[in-house]
């Protein structure tokens, strides 16, 4: 995951949510309340919007409604249109319609309680029915996906948060600011200050890693390792291949991006771990900054990724 640091504690702010972390980095201590109350108010919006997990959310009514035309409040209806982007962007790879074969996988729940519970033998999907995404149709406020699927908006809503949230403490407090959920992180505001120094760390309580600045932009991680559980006795994750609607086996363990926004970045990163073995081919057509941590723990950069430290 990436992870801020900062070199004043009174300009940082951290606090636990969506069983990971949100981390606030402003300029000026005089601006970090005000931020965090921001990255707050739109972290609770998104929530309320796209939750696959709290039964009282629109998501959760758009995925009870699955064959039938529902409204949706603009919120979603924006969350939605940015992951059908991605997929289109990715040629599925980044997928909004896996949202049954999570829950198939075992992360039907929270992170922190995924795959626990009384296990009654192997578990058999007959909920997953292949890549749909293409079969959503949203216009304007209302929306129909198609029957026996669910949408999980986890991956992009969560890069659009913390892109909305940047901007929206530097348009109130003028302020630079990084944001940083988990492993996707905004930053806005910089300009030609000094760029935010970040640590590359598959955990996000990690601050162990090589550092990179960011500025203007987004930067985002994918990684296998984080956000497991084990199912069946299997160890499972939550990065999808669309094409088999299990958790994604290929050469890549952890895949970060840098991108003009974070969504864009984390679009990358994501499609980067599904992809596999055409990842590098890929984000070198987008012309994407990345780097990957293969399984076996070679690491590969592209694009101007630098180097990182001792490597030839």
């Amino acid at each position: 995951m990436t992870t801020a640091t900062a070199a004043v504690d009174t300009r940082t702010a951290s606090w636990p949510v969506w069983s990971t972390t949100a981390t606030v980095v402003v300029e000026r201590p005089e601006a970090l309340a005000a931020a965090c109350a921001l990255v707050e108010a739109d972290l609770a919006a998104v929530d309320a919007a796209a939750s696959r997990f709290r039964p009282d959310s629109a998501l959760a009514a758009v995925n009870a409604a699955a064959g039938r035309w529902v409204g949706i409040p603009a919120l979603l209806a924006e969350l939605v249109a940015v992951a059908l982007e991605a997929a289109e962007l990715t040629g599925g790879a980044v997928d909004p319609s896996l949202g049954a074969a999570l829950r198939d996988a075992g992360y039907d729940r929270d992170i922190s309680l995924a795959g626990r519970g009384p296990q009654t033998g192997p578990r058999v999907s007959v909920r997953y029915r292949g890549p749909r995404w293409r079969e959503v149709e949203l216009a304007g406020d209302r929306i129909r996906i198609p029957r026996g699927t669910e949408l999980d908006l986890g991956a992009t809503a969560k890069a659009w948060t913390a892109d909305h949230a940047a901007a929206a403490v530097h348009a109130a407090t003028g302020c630079p600011v990084l944001v940083n959920l988990g492993g996707d992180l905004a930053v806005a505001g910089c300009g030609e200050r000094t760029p935010f120094p970040v640590v590359l760390a598959e955990d996000h309580r990690s601050r162990t890693g090589p550092v990179v600045y960011v500025g203007d932009g987004g930067l985002a991680t994918s990684t296998t390792t984080a956000r497991t559980w084990v199912l069946d006795g299997q160890l499972r994750h939550h990065l999808i291949d669309p094409a088999t609607g299990l958790p994604a086996q290929g050469p890549w363990q952890t895949a970060t991006a840098a991108a003009g926004t974070c969504v864009a970045a984390n679009t990358a990163a994501t499609a980067a771990i599904v992809l596999g073995r055409q990842a590098l081919d890929w984000l070198r057509e987008a012309g994407l900054p990345a780097r990957l941590v293969g399984t076996d723990g070679s690491i590969s950069t592209i694009n101007g990724w630098p180097a990182d430290p001792g490597t030839p």
